[in-house]
């Protein structure tokens, strides 16, 4: 007898209100839906930052200094990596919790969507968080000379704990991925 067999079996012979109890835990999971369209109008208001910032680059562009202009174009690729991160948590998260999308035949589906898991999701989210993190950083030593030793020390402790729980995370999955192979 297969697994599926098994499956099918227990499927009929489950009671009722197990089966109706067990439809709506699973239906829970479209509870997230209205968190992942929260996260599209969250992007939405990126664009209008990200557009409102271009305009005053370029509007300005004749008044401002070098150090100003790095500034104003590290905060545009802040934002655009914000932005990545949000494009990832929503279809990833949407893909992997809620429904599959479907579009399997899409020519602008991204390569990463055909392999996500939770796993993978949490790597790409903390090396999202490291980019971010990195410009902030750079940010920082930009405009070293108008912020406090303390300040400073604290952004490079964060950073550097970023990274470690990125490693930590990869060397996890690295792991549970050679397990997993293994039992099969």
């Amino acid at each position: 007898m297969t697994s599926n067999d098994n499956y099918n079996k227990k499927k009929i012979t489950s009671a009722p209100a197990e089966r109706y109890l067990a439809t709506i835990i699973f239906s829970s999971r479209w509870l997230q839906a209205p968190l992942y369209f929260g996260l599209i109008i969250a992007q939405a208001i990126y664009v209008y930052l990200f557009l409102e910032e271009l305009f005053h680059l370029v509007m300005d562009i004749r008044r401002i200094g070098e150090n100003q202009i790095m500034l104003i174009v590290l905060g545009l690729i802040d934002v655009v990596m914000i932005s990545n991160l949000l494009i990832m948590v929503i279809i990833g998260g949407y893909e992997t919790f809620v429904s599959r999308l479907r579009m399997d035949n899409h020519p602008d589906l991204p390569e990463w969507l055909s392999h996500v898991n939770a796993n993978t999701m949490k790597i790409k989210l903390a090396l999202a968080l490291i980019g971010i993190s990195s410009i902030h950083l750079l940010k920082t030593f930009i405009n070293i000379d108008q912020l406090s030793e303390y300040n400073v020390k604290w952004q490079v402790i964060i950073h550097a704990l970023f990274l470690i729980s990125a490693l930590a995370m990869a060397y996890t999955s690295k792991i549970a991925k050679s397990v997993t192979e293994d039992d099969h």
